[in-house]
């Protein structure tokens, strides 16, 4: 039988939002894909620093050790050759990460690989890769510099944005279209109705899947929304959430207040977050991924 990955949490990383290199892709901005070839494999005994979402990818495959039966991979999808990719994957041994699989694409986009993978997530410092995979489906998140690398013990903490990121946009539709106001009304009015899904609602749900193979005690995953919705906006979430079966640890109804010092009381290790200016006042105390998704991010 062949091996399958169907029944797995299956992450997608590009080399970049895995580890710093910084150094070499300004090699390739200013000189070209020649020099930055050289320059690769002339280092690549040297181990590169950790990225922005390396603590997220060492606390997932931790959980593997907690389970008889292996639910989380890791795949690196990377636009560099395999040529200039082994400098990456010397660094993935030294640092005694279990990622086996690699797509590398030559300088295209590695987004087709990922339904290959069956992946339910992809984070990628490459803005357009990550559009590409969400029109394609997939939750995708462009990752952002800044953030303090967090910690790595403890259990893997991942928060997320409500509406364009777990929900769809419908709502702040309305909200954009005719105000705050108008919004709370709507929200009201259709309390009972459950919003429909974002694009991080099937990554969610797998996520849950495996957070359930745990006891609330023991579970080395935790989970929070962070929204600038509040009440009595709040009642359509709780539902809709409900409706889905999905469990999240902690809801953090901020009305309009900024997320950044919630999500560094929080300690999450990843946020996700469609509005750009969210992403870089988070980015600041936590690391973060934009999700190019939603009428905030039509062009």
């Amino acid at each position: 039988m062949p091996v399958t990955l169907q029944d797995k949490l299956v992450v997608a990383i590009s080399s970049r939002a895995l580890f710093d290199l910084d150094d070499s892709h300004a090699v390739y901005e200013q000189e070209g894909v020649e020099a930055y070839r050289r320059f690769q494999i002339d280092h690549e005994d040297e181990v590169l620093g950790k990225g922005e979402a390396y603590a997220m990818v060492e606390k997932l495959l931790r959980i593997n050790q907690q389970l008889d039966n292996h639910k989380v991979e890791v795949v690196l999808v990377s636009r560099n050759s395999a040529d200039t990719g082994l400098r990456v994957f010397n660094s993935i041994q030294h640092y005694g990460l279990n990622i086996t699989r690699a797509a590398f694409s030559g300088g295209r986009t590695p987004h087709n690989y990922l339904r290959a993978f069956n992946c339910q997530l992809f984070l990628s410092t490459h803005a357009d890769d990550v559009r590409l995979a969400l029109q394609a489906g997939f939750a995708a998140a462009t990752i952002i510099p800044g953030g303090p690398k967090s910690r790595a013990d403890g259990p893997l903490l991942l928060a997320f944005d409500g509406d364009a990121v777990l929900f769809s946009d419908e709502s702040e539709q309305v909200f954009q279209r005719e105000g705050l106001a108008a919004f709370q009304n709507s929200e009201q009015q259709a309390a009972r109705k459950p919003l429909g899904g974002g694009p991080f609602k099937p990554f969610l749900t797998v996520l849950n899947q495996l957070q359930k193979e745990f006891s609330p005690e023991e579970c080395p995953i935790r989970t929070a929304l962070v929204t600038a919705r509040s009440a009595p906006a709040h009642e359509r979430v709780i539902r809709t959430l409900r409706e889905w079966d999905i469990r999240l640890d902690e809801s953090l109804f901020l009305g309009g207040l900024s997320k950044a010092e919630f999500l560094q009381a929080f300690g999450a290790d990843l946020f996700f977050d469609d509005q750009q200016g969210h992403c870089e006042a988070a980015s600041g105390v936590v690391s973060t991924g934009h999700v190019p998704h939603g009428i905030s991010n039509q062009r």
